[in-house]
């Protein structure tokens, strides 16, 4: 497998951190990162990304699980990160179907199995990356265990937004308009645009300080805002898994009480129809749960590791 360009020193994750090159089966070359754990190896966690992020995003996640034990495994999604791009202008957030991430995810686990990484293997997926992995785990996903952070279960829009989206993005879809970005946004990265005091994603200003250094130094990584395709096609997607029974699968849920970015009330939903899921609401946090205060981020790594272990400790035992 073909090694791929990893900027170790922005990621500050663990320091044995790599990145590969591994198509889809539509041939988008995407990459993947890889942080092998230096403890007592608890099994591997695949990290799947929210829209706009990419694998040194999440070197300081890949710390905090290395130090519990687990080796991580991260994606750059098609469209993001060092991925292919999908529409002319690399700053659009923009993919042609959500069908289209399952392929992505399907070429993630191939690598791993080719990369022969330890099992059991878990899933952390969060916002975007959460939706995706929703619907990669109702087709089978090979995981035996779950943790969500803020997922896309539903995108936060008010009523008149959401009765002006759902025709405005369809309309753009069959113009053949669908990579222009949505009303409000341009191709700038949100941190570059917006101050810390009043940002959508956290409280904490040491963390919101490194996503903008990242901004700044990785500048190929980034992308701006969802196009007029994304949207539709995130509206669908979400409005199609609402309909769908939950996996037999354990499963932990963090949202943020101040998040302005996903559905609140899509989330418990999903969670009181989820056998076995549990739902927990953090007080004074934001979008970014793995870029608050140590407190949280300690404070939900415990939770995500006691359900991996006793995941795994229920399945041997069966």
């Amino acid at each position: 497998m073909e090694k791929a360009v990893y900027y170790s020193e922005a990621a500050e994750g663990p320091e044995n951190g790599s990145a590969y090159w591994i198509h889809a089966k539509d041939n988008v070359r995407l990459r993947a990162g890889l942080w092998k754990t230096g403890q007592v190896c608890k099994g591997t966690v695949f990290l799947f990304p929210g829209r706009t992020e990419y694998i040194e995003l999440w070197g300081r996640t890949a710390a905090d699980l290395d130090r519990l034990g687990y080796s991580a495994f991260a994606i750059d999604w098609r469209g993001q990160g060092l991925a292919d791009r999908v529409t002319g202008d690399r700053k659009t957030g923009h993919v042609k179907r959500f069908s289209e991430f399952q392929m992505d995810a399907a070429a993630m686990f191939e690598a791993a199995e080719k990369l022969n990484l330890p099992k059991p293997w878990y899933l952390i997926g969060h916002s975007m990356g959460a939706c995706i992995g929703f619907r990669a785990l109702t087709e089978g996903l090979p995981v035996s265990a779950c943790a969500f952070t803020a997922p896309m279960f539903g995108i936060k829009l008010s009523l008149i937004e959401r009765m002006a989206a759902w025709p405005l993005t369809w309309a753009a879809q069959a113009l053949g308009r669908g990579h222009i970005y949505a009303p409000g946004y341009t191709g700038q990265t949100y941190v570059l645009g917006s101050a810390f005091e009043g940002n959508k994603l956290t409280n904490d200003p040491d963390m919101y300080q490194h996503w903008v250094s990242q901004a700044l130094s990785l500048s190929e990584l980034q992308i701006g805002g969802p196009s007029m395709g994304w949207l539709f096609q995130a509206l669908r997607e979400t409005r199609s898994l609402s309909g769908v029974a939950s996996p037999q699968i354990p499963c932990i849920t963090f949202c943020g009480d101040q998040d302005q970015i996903v559905d609140i009330p899509a989330i418990q939903n999903r969670m009181e129809r989820w056998p076995g899921g549990s739902l927990e609401l953090i007080k004074n946090a934001k979008h970014e749960l793995f870029a608050e205060s140590p407190a949280v981020r300690e404070r939900i790594f415990a939770q995500i590791d006691r359900l991996f272990s006793t995941a795994i400790k229920k399945e041997q035992a069966a």
